[in-house]
């Protein structure tokens, strides 16, 4: 499975000690009962004393009292077994429960919470969690149990990271540029990469460092500490400092999270330090739902009782690994549906969107959350109103089935709320069979600064390409004249030949306008070798664009023929779209 945190949420509990006080009843006879009248006594009416608000020094001798009770079994569940997992609100109700019934009824219910098929006996959660601590212990021990070390702690966390750049022994090392360049000795340290954590971000890269040199590796936010001739003069040099441009002793006196010194690349680092603070703080605690409002749309099937906020989603497939694909989810909002507020001569509008990707037992596996604004003049409304907005979630999957809800409330309208519910298969990419990505019409294809590739919105790679949405499959996509058409597609497996070790596929590119006969219906058409692209390479990524002011408003449609000379395999792909 694909190892994540999952996102808990439970309100919090509190429990009561109540006191029960016992008072002998006084019974009497009055003097009259002699003359055979029984009168019943007259009771004042005095204040409970369990309902008394207890003083401060009361509530400071309960709360202990509760703390000495947590010992044995249930001390150790709270601080070894889910010391990693468990929220604070959640920790905080137990150290706050009575007795032992209520504590196992909790446990029993902190996992049921948790199981993502409730009706089974099993819970893979559970199961999963107590197997990350026996490899976090196994693997990670350093003088004390392996669960205890920073390393259990993430591996018990967010499970197995998708790679880890490791160093065992330390040694010679050349800093990247944006560590300052130049070449120095390090302790061992390790970098673990996870393309994506769930209410964290895509992309991220934990650091942990052995400056003991025992063994015991701790997370650390400073990417200098693994250099082991920081405090060494004259060695272990950056490329500034190796030009006279600064010193060493300027990397301790700017102050900052990192003493990295200055290089070509370090000039982004201070600005940075904000965000890697808000990572680690983000890694530390359970990930929330921003939308709470939104989930139950999700969750419960609730009715909508306002008009149907109407958005388009497209899916696309993009190869990472053989058992990793990315799909990117592309929502299609239009500006006339959101309801726009004026201020002060500015009209603005504000979309919230919440998604969620399960796997066929429901258990949730992705959650994302975006907030998308429209503003305008209010004088120029009209024209964005008639404009679309676009946003895009890339998530990595592995091939197989899922469920994808996608929720949308307009938040200056709340009753204006549309939802989204499909099912996606996501496919296998098999090694011996040659394949493609999906193939992408976008209105928008560049390439993006090297400090971007592979990161933010909309891109892929080294490209920056915004696909064009329609309002189903079966619509076709539309372009105006005046716009360019941009397709995009990656070739996998490609055949590798054993004497020259290069492919030798053909790619043939054809446009075709279908409202005229087969044998007129192609209007364009080119071709090139894969040797041209990239000889040596197994895959390679197809990045055309044509204009559309030479063709007459209809319909089209743009096919990529791929021929394997190697492998002798093809295929042919092709998306229709409109010219208006």
């Amino acid at each position: 499975m694909n190892d994540r945190r999952l996102t808990i949420r439970l309100g919090v509990l509190s429990a009561a000690v109540v006191a029960f006080c016992f008072a002998p009843g006084l019974v009497g006879k009055s003097a009259s009962a002699q003359d055979g009248v029984t009168r019943t006594p007259v009771v004042e009416d005095k204040p409970d004393p369990t309902k008394r608000r207890m003083t401060d020094k009361e509530r400071i001798q309960v709360n202990k009292a509760m703390k000495d009770e947590l010992k044995g079994s249930y001390k150790t569940w709270v601080d070894q077994d889910v010391r990693w997992i468990i929220s604070d609100e959640e920790l905080s109700a137990f150290k706050h429960l009575s007795n032992d019934l209520e504590r196992d009824q909790f446990i029993e219910n902190f996992w049921l919470r948790r199981n993502p098929n409730p009706e089974s006996p099993e819970n893979e959660y559970r199961e999963e969690h107590y197997s990350r601590i026996a490899y976090a212990n196994e693997h990670f021990a350093a003088g004390k149990s392996g669960w205890r070390t920073d390393r259990g702690h993430i591996y018990i966390a967010y499970g197995k990271p998708d790679n880890i750049d490791s160093h065992p022994s330390g040694g010679s090392y050349d800093r990247p540029m944006e560590e300052g360049g130049g070449n120095t000795s390090t302790f061992p340290f390790e970098i673990w990469h996870y393309r994506y954590l769930d209410g964290i971000g895509d992309n991220i890269d934990i650091e942990f460092v052995d400056t003991c040199m025992c063994g015991d590796y701790h997370m650390t936010i400073d990417r200098s500490e693994k250099d082991a001739l920081k405090m060494t003069p004259g060695a272990g040099l950056t490329m500034s400092e190796q030009m006279g441009q600064s010193t060493k002793a300027d990397r301790f006196s700017g102050g900052g999270l990192e003493q990295l010194g200055k290089g070509p690349g370090t000039e982004q680092n201070a600005s940075k330090q904000f965000d890697r603070l808000d990572r680690f703080a983000k890694l530390m605690a359970p990930p929330v739902i921003k939308f709470k409002d939104l989930e139950a749309y999700m969750v419960s099937s609730k009715i909508l009782t306002g008009p149907p906020f109407l958005f388009d989603v497209r899916t696309d497939y993009v190869k990472i690994t053989n058992d990793t694909v990315l799909v990117p989810l592309t929502l299609q909002i239009y500006n006339k549906d959101i309801t726009f507020n004026t201020k002060d001569g500015v009209s603005a509008g504000t979309v919230n969107i919440l998604g969620r990707v399960s796997n066929l037992t429901g258990r949730p596996l992705f959650t994302f959350e975006e907030t998308v604004s429209a503003t305008s003049p209010s004088e120029l409304l009209a024209q964005e109103q008639q404009k679309r907005s676009v946003y895009w979630k890339a998530l990595p999957l592995s091939p197989g089935l899922y469920k994808v809800d996608i929720v949308v409330k307009d938040v200056n309208n709340p009753d204006h709320v549309g939802t989204w519910r499909r099912s996606i298969n996501v496919p296998k990419f098999d090694d011996d069979q040659l394949a493609h990505s999906s193939l992408i019409l976008a209105d928008v294809m560049e390439r993006v600064p090297s400090k971007d590739i592979g990161a933010g919105n909309f891109v892929i790679g080294n490209t920056r390409i915004r696909p064009r949405v329609s309002a189903s499959q079966a619509i076709p996509i539309t372009f105006h004249r005046s716009q360019n058409l941009n397709f995009w597609m990656q070739v996998y497996n490609l055949g590798i030949d054993e004497k020259n070790k290069q492919n030798g596929a053909t790619i043939e590119y054809t446009i075709k306008d279908l409202s005229k006969s087969d044998d007129k219906a192609v209007i364009f058409t080119a071709s090139e070798t894969t040797t041209k692209l990239s000889p040596n390479a197994d895959q390679v990524t197809l990045e055309k664009s044509l204009p559309l002011a030479s063709l007459q408003p209809g319909k089209y449609s743009v096919s990529i023929t791929v021929n394997d000379g190697v492998k002798k395999q093809q295929f042919a792909a092709s998306a229709p779209f409109i010219v208006d």
